[in-house]
């Protein structure tokens, strides 16, 4: 009889221990079933932060891209207008020297290269007749004749050379 209490405690003992740890693992399978649905709510709360913080920077982007744009084309828009207006100062200027007497026109020369404005002097010969270039260069002095003379030559080398690279 002793032997059945013992054996009957012990079951009892070992039968309630279970009991108990498989309320224990009911519980905590409770917990990550709760704590996994709070993880997942998270996660979606994230990726839909996620996709609106993406979906705003696409917006950007495509807003400084086409303001990117729009400024290439308003600086190729005022380029276009500084080369017509520099063209038609270009056009008068060659206009009135070509139709300038060349004692005139050396004696202006002269004083503008005197002045430091050789540079000037330069780009409207460059666009004269090349008879009224001859003309005028009579009536510079030799120092001023001479400068032009190795701007042109210059010009013609450096003009060869891009001929030929490019």
């Amino acid at each position: 009889m002793y032997k059945i209490l013992l054996t009957f405690i012990f079951i009892g003992t070992t039968l309630f221990a279970e009991v108990e740890s498989t309320g224990t693992f009911i519980k905590e399978k409770k917990e990550i079933q709760t704590l996994k649905k709070e993880l997942n709510s998270f996660y979606n709360k994230k990726e839909a932060e996620y996709k609106k913080r993406q979906a705003e920077l696409s917006k950007l982007l495509k807003k400084i891209e086409n303001e990117k744009k729009e400024i290439k084309e308003i600086y190729q828009k005022n380029i276009d207008v500084l080369n017509d207006i520099e063209g038609k100062v270009a056009s008068k200027t060659t206009k009135i020297y070509n139709g300038m007497k060349p004692k005139i026109a050396g004696d202006i020369f002269n004083r503008m290269i005197d002045d430091g404005k050789i540079e000037d002097v330069f780009d409207i010969i460059l666009k004269l007749k090349e008879k009224k270039v001859t003309l005028i260069m009579k009536y510079l002095s030799v120092d001023n004749a001479s400068l032009i003379t190795q701007m042109l030559e210059n010009y013609k080398i450096n003009n060869s050379l891009k001929d030929n690279n490019g």
